[in-house]
């Protein structure tokens, strides 16, 4: 009896082994390969190459959308106390219309696929049915061909050119100051990110038309701030100029900004936003020299360019004027952002110098010709942003960290005329459509009084009462 029972716990164990051993041959899965150390390396590596340019893009990115706030410290600090909310209060909503029009419309008729030269025609909210890109796996990145030169994730390209957008937009804000309808910049914003700057932005950065003419804008001296310089330029001469500013007998009044604190805090934070502006562009860090380069001849052009202004007023003026200062940094920022990456330091420094003078010159012309821009924002954005695409073909050179062939002049200013004379005539149109649609200038009354009160019902400063009429 033991014996039958020691034999039936053997034929247990066996079949027990059987049960356990079965499923092993049962579910194997083929012979591993072996692994390939140097594939696993590279893998990793292109991995964290994607990463770093991701995060370098994002930051970046954040950089220009912290510009949002030295615009409005600038433009509320150029103007007067009463009109404070105001110019706060476009400057904010701005960003938020752009965010939206350019997610919903721009960045699809900026960017998408199954395009004509001169206009896109896919991607609208981000729909297409669009392949993974091979690198990211990004859904519907293969809709928008025409960023795929970079590997970034899509929604990295798409926040980074959303901040560019959205700046063009802000532009406008400072040149249409303290006499224009809130309700009405927002809507002028609202199609200007939504059709006018995509449109002309695709014929550069899209691979559009006047970019298959060799026409260069690294950083959109013409693609950003020349559109807005044109855009503010229409609507100046449609609003006609604040009461008061240019007398009957010819003179000119000046309307003192009420704080200059605010306007040259805001100055540096702009000059500290374009190290994200320009080298940001790059779209990658790379191996850093490009993005070297760029902060280099960024910072070389807006130091010249506040030099050169403070001299040019000193001599003008008879005084330093802060003010003037102040724009001729930006002057030389906004120069420098199309050939940042095709011109040397030297080269940077001329174009920051040539910046400098131009501006003031160019306050003074428009003052003398009674268009009246309380911040300058024509000045610096549109009459600078000509410069710097013209200065492209003039001191860019052949190998420059942008790798890309130097333009003829007669380019850069075929792509100036042709980008300038559309947004200037639709802007008109649509501000002359705003105008007699509804009317795109506050009462004479608000005006006097103060749009912060008029337009808002609120005041920056109410423990101080400020007052200031005319």
């Amino acid at each position: 009896m033991e014996r039958t029972n020691g034999n039936m716990k053997n034929h247990f164990k066996k079949i027990a082994l059987l049960l356990l051993v079965i499923p092993m041959f049962l579910y194997a899965d083929e012979p591993a390969k072996a692994v390939d150390p140097v594939a696993e390396k590279l893998a990793e590596i292109d991995t964290l190459k994607v990463g770093l340019d991701t995060l370098w893009v994002l930051v970046a990115g954040m950089l220009v959308f912290f510009m949002n706030a030295g615009f409005a410290l600038v433009e509320s600090g150029f103007c007067q106390s009463k009109n404070t909310v105001n110019i706060l209060a476009k400057n904010f909503v701005v960003f938020a219309a752009a965010t939206f029009s350019y997610w919903a419309i721009g960045w699809g008729l900026m960017f998408g696929d199954g395009s004509t030269p001169y206009l896109a025609t896919e991607g609208l909210f981000f729909l297409g049915g669009a392949d993974n890109s091979p690198l990211t796996g990004d859904a519907y990145a293969g809709v928008y061909s025409s960023m795929n030169w970079t590997g970034v994730p899509l929604l990295a390209k798409f926040f980074f050119q959303l901040v560019f957008a959205a700046t063009a937009a802000t532009i406008v804000s400072g040149a249409v100051a303290e006499r224009i309808k809130f309700h009405s910049f927002l809507i002028f914003s609202f199609i200007l990110v939504a059709f006018m700057y995509p449109i002309t932005g695709h014929w550069v950065w899209g691979g559009g038309w006047i970019a298959g003419l060799g026409f260069h804008d690294f950083a959109g001296s013409t693609v950003v701030h020349s559109v807005g310089g044109w855009a503010a330029l229409a609507g100046a001469l449609v609003l006609g100029a604040r009461k008061g500013k240019f007398l009957p007998d010819g003179r000119t009044k000046p309307i003192l900004g009420h704080n200059m604190t605010s306007a040259a805090l805001g100055t540096l934070i702009l000059w500290l936003g374009w190290f994200g502006f320009n080298p940001g562009s790059t779209m990658g860090v790379g191996d850093g020299s490009t993005m070297s380069h760029v902060i280099v001849t960024t910072n070389i052009s807006a130091a010249m360019g506040a030099l050169a202004s403070t001299i040019t007023a000193w001599i003008i003026l008879k005084k330093p004027d802060l003010g003037m200062i102040l724009n001729g940094t930006l002057a030389g920022l906004v120069g420098i952002t199309a050939p940042c990456a095709i011109v040397s330091p030297a080269s940077a420094a001329v174009i920051g110098i040539v910046s400098g003078v131009l501006v003031v010159l160019s306050v003074l012309f428009f003052d003398k010709i009674k268009i009246d821009d309380p911040v300058g924002a024509t000045s610096v954005h549109l009459v600078c942003g000509i410069w710097g695409t013209l200065a492209v073909a003039i001191f860019g050179y052949e190998g420059s960290p942008a790798g890309v062939a130097v333009p003829s002049l007669l380019t850069q200013i075929y792509g100036i005329l042709a980008i300038g004379g559309t947004t200037f005539g639709i802007s008109m149109v649509l501000w002359l459509a705003l105008k007699f649609a509804g009317g795109i200038r506050v009462s004479e009354e608000e005006e006097v009084s103060g749009l912060d009160l008029g337009e808002h019902g609120a005041e920056a400063y109410p423990d101080f009462n400020i007052r200031v009429h005319g």
